[in-house]
């Protein structure tokens, strides 16, 4: 079998952002569990759902890590995959944030299955996300 390689973009829609009280809270310094849920449109047209664990700052958010599954269609391959989030910014602000995305190994079900490469969020001004994806799939 061959090996494809693709880049994929597109948008998305945050449906749900579910945050439960923060379990860390102090000097200014907060770490909080949530729950999001997406939908994805572009290339992957899907939806997924994430755990993500936050950190704000008195400067604003700071950073978050989490793991998110997708279920959709990838350039017309059905199936799933986890992808591991990393990002944060270094006072608050777009100008020095970081949003990457990590496709885990093994992760991929149905036509995406042995999928893997990497990505990134794009936080536009208007507060809408723009996303691309760059993998392969053989």
């Amino acid at each position: 079998m061959t090996t494809m390689t693709a880049q994929a973009d597109g948008t998305f829609d945050i449906d749900a952002w579910d945050a439960e009280k923060p379990y860390e809270d102090h000097d200014g310094v907060t770490l909080t569990r949530v729950q999001v849920r997406k939908t994805f449109h572009g290339d992957l047209v899907g939806t997924s759902t994430a755990e993500l664990i936050t950190v704000r700052t008195e400067a604003g958010p700071a950073a978050y890590v989490g793991m998110e599954t997708v279920r959709g269609i990838l350039h017309g391959r059905e199936g799933s995959f986890v992808l591991q989030h990393s990002a944060g910014s270094d006072d608050g602000g777009e100008a020095t944030q970081w949003l990457h995305w990590l496709i885990v190994p093994a992760s991929g079900t149905g036509e995406l299955a042995g999928i893997r490469g990497s990505g990134q969020i794009i936080a536009g001004p208007d507060g809408g996300h723009a996303w691309s994806l760059e993998y392969t799939l053989g």
